[in-house]
């Protein structure tokens, strides 16, 4: 057809694509993100490691940042490795990608899962470790395993899904009393202990199709297999306790969502989500047994976590303090003490970059060498030490005194304008949850000038590490069963080009 349209044209081969055409667009948009970054002061990255269908290993760095009051993400390498995943070598891998984009001496912090050789890699890179909140909080979810009042009770809704799953007839039977009963025609769902929420959501299906579970139970269509079975029944006791487990469970599978989503999963909201758990986790003197040992052994883990280190407390507090949405929740003084001591420190590394010492010198003498001065003149420090009769040591360091008396009077200044911008933020009011911080901060920068470039800096840190788990979506896509011998260095290409472009 093609060759009847246009008999000169000749299309793409394969090869061409494969080893001309994706490699110099994966070039061209390399080069674009690099000039990109270049411009940017702060960056924050995420890393995860995974594994093909192909048994490649890969390892994933994402890099986010706040650009014009957008949150950007942007997938730097998804690249094979072949030596064993020792601390030392995932530090050294994560270093050469940072060194290739040239971002890292700007990397703020790195959210990584909770992996030992992972807490290797970081302290040895020497960047702030953020551990992902969502991988946190399945850790929590996955302790219920452990207690026995739990693994009894959830063995025995387990066992009831597996044979409803297995029978061929008991599908069409569950879909007949589904209908009866005005029931979603929904499928029953097994829990896989390593998938997030999963025990979750099969006791909330269960719950839900209960009637229908029960109506397909005592069918004789089904009855007498499951007798044969020895399936043992589902009580009233036993829903009891799911309508217990799903009322006590579901704020933790509502913060594990809210940390997956893909919409600003910032550091901000870590502190303030903690709070809420810990809230809805105490213990109550009309709590039943079962319930307590839920609240028990969930809090008993999340209480622990991050906590190993004071830095890394300070740092997710002075993120909180910044983001908009939860400035006034768990916020102490001490933690504006910091933030205030943290622009200060700041302003004064951005004055001594622009007060140069050639400077300094030209002033001096530009004083002292001049007859006529005007009253602005007299009035300055540099004319204080032209007329004031000096001692053989202030002779000697003029130019050093000079300087400390200008920042000095820069720092006054500046002080008292970090304080000004400080009240006024507290003063605001905490914004709704859906309102984007990035934005928010955007439109500020005028109000909040200060504060605004040092809020960007804790914005772009992520919670969780779901952005390199996406990736890894992306990764199975593009390396299936039925293209197993794609190259990994092409896979990195085609990766990239799929999450940046």
């Amino acid at each position: 057809m093609i060759s009847t349209l246009n008999p000169q044209y000749q299309s793409p081969s394969r090869d061409l694509l494969s080893n001309t055409l994706i490699p110099a667009w994966y070039a061209v948009e390399k080069g674009n993100l690099k000039r990109e970054l270049q411009v940017v002061a702060d960056v924050a990255v995420t890393a995860d490691g995974w594994t093909s269908v192909a048994q490649d290993h890969y390892l994933t760095v994402t890099v986010h940042y706040v650009k014009e009051g957008s949150m950007k993400e942007n997938v730097l390498h998804t690249r094979a490795v072949y030596t064993s995943q020792t601390g030392e070598v995932i530090a050294e891998e994560i270093g050469d990608i940072l060194d290739e984009f040239e971002i890292k001496h700007k990397v703020i912090a790195i959210t990584v899962d909770n992996a030992a050789n992972m807490d290797v890699a970081v302290k040895k890179m020497s960047i702030i470790k953020i551990g992902c909140f969502a991988h946190t909080l399945n850790i929590a979810a996955q302790k219920l395993y452990t207690v026995p009042s739990v693994s009894r009770w959830a063995g025995r809704i387990r066992a009831m899904v597996v044979w409803l799953k297995r029978s061929s007839l008991a599908k069409p039977v569950l879909k007949e009393k589904q209908k009866l009963l005005g029931l979603p025609e929904h499928a029953v769902i097994l829990d896989v202990r390593n998938r997030w929420n999963s025990l979750f959501q099969m006791v909330e299906r269960f719950l839900e199709q209960f009637p229908a579970i029960q109506a397909a139970a005592m069918d004789s269509r089904l009855k007498r297999a499951m007798e044969k079975d020895r399936l043992e029944r589902i009580t009233d006791d036993d829903f009891r306790k799911s309508e217990e487990f799903v009322k006590v469970m579901k704020i933790l599978y509502t913060s594990t969502l809210c940390m997956s989503a893909e919409r600003i999963p910032t550091l901000g909201q870590i502190l303030p989500i903690l709070g809420k758990l810990e809230h809805h986790f105490t213990i109550s003197a009309e709590d039943s047994t079962f319930t307590k040992s839920i609240k028990d052994k969930i809090w008993g883990d999340l209480s622990k976590r991050y906590q190993e280190n004071e830095r890394i407390q300070q740092f997710l507090e002075e993120g909180t303090a910044l983001d908009p949405r939860f400035k006034s929740r768990r916020v102490s003084d001490a933690v504006w003490d910091r933030v205030e001591e943290e622009l200060i420190s700041r302003a004064t590394h951005q004055n001594k970059g622009e007060t140069t010492q050639a400077q300094q010198s030209e002033d001096i003498e530009e004083a002292v060498g001049g007859d006529d001065l005007s009253d602005e003149a007299c009035a300055s420090p540099v004319a204080t030490l032209k007329w004031a009769k000096l001692s053989a040591l202030e002779e000697l360091f003029a130019e050093e005194d000079m300087a400390i008396e200008i920042r000095t009077m820069s720092t006054a200044s500046t002080l008292e304008k970090i304080q000004e911008e400080i009240h006024l933020y507290r003063g605001l009011p905490s914004t709704l949850s859906t309102v984007n911080p990035a934005t928010w901060w955007w439109n500020m920068k005028d109000t909040l000038p200060m504060l605004c470039s040092l809020a960007v800096r804790y914005l772009c840190v992520q919670a969780s590490s779901t952005p390199s788990e996406r990736t890894f979506s992306t990764a199975g896509d593009t390396i299936s069963q039925e293209r197993a011998c794609l190259l990994p260095e092409k896979a990195d290409m085609l990766i990239f080009l799929k999450k940046n472009c």
